[in-house]
């Protein structure tokens, strides 16, 4: 565990990050029992490319209506496959989404701060990769665990092979490139909901937040 934070004004800004498999979600639930407030910037990718979202008519003009379902949301399989094969077309993708997510969280993080909240956790899963989180935030707390149990999970939970999370796997950041970010790690492989819970607690209190749910 880092050194004690040292005495602050405001808002605790705690950026949540791990590789896909590691529980990250999980952990980020534990923490808003705790009190802090989450921003999740899938959830927020997600809602700006459903049906109506902000970032649909340039991902139509920009990919075409192929990208498009029915309902006017973006097609994700047939997306998923494209930037995995093209990095062209994700970095396309990332110009269109990355600053209005940017732009959403920046105005919940203000209406968060505005209400009083102690704590605001940035659920981010790029956040070693990218170029601009880690100033955003005061705090890194990594959750971590085995890439065998990485590929275990996200098979069960996906139905994807084996292959196929391997490759998701190699195209984020690596475990060590992580660890070197952390400020705090969960370390949560093989544990039960219970195990992790107490661990999950400990980082709250050491964050400021209440002890319990």
């Amino acid at each position: 565990m880092p050194m004690p934070l040292p005495q602050r004004n405001g808002v605790l800004r705690l950026g949540l990050t791990g590789g896909i498999g590691s529980g990250k979600s999980t952990v980020a639930q534990m923490l808003s029992s705790h009190g802090a407030a989450v921003i999740d910037a899938d959830a927020l990718s997600r809602e700006l490319t459903a049906s109506g979202g902000r970032a649909m008519p340039a991902i139509q003009k920009k990919f075409g209506a192929d990208f498009v379902d029915k309902h006017g949301a973006l097609e994700r399989a047939r997306m998923r496959d494209l930037v995995f094969r093209d990095p062209q077309a994700k970095k396309m993708l990332e110009s269109i989404i990355h600053p209005l997510v940017g732009a959403e969280t920046d105005k919940r993080a203000k209406a968060h701060e505005a209400a009083g909240i102690s704590c605001l956790v940035f659920d981010v899963p790029l956040l070693v990769e990218s170029t601009h989180w880690r100033g955003k935030v005061h705090r890194v707390l990594v959750v971590d665990c085995e890439p065998a149990t990485q590929v275990q999970r996200v098979m069960a939970r996906s139905g994807l092979s084996p292959i196929e999370v391997e490759s998701i796997v190699a195209k984020q950041a690596s475990r060590l490139e992580r660890l070197k970010a952390a400020d705090a790690v969960v370390y949560n492989d093989k544990l039960s909901l219970t195990e992790l819970e107490a661990q999950v607690t400990l980082l709250a209190s050491y964050f400021g937040l209440s002890s319990g749910p």
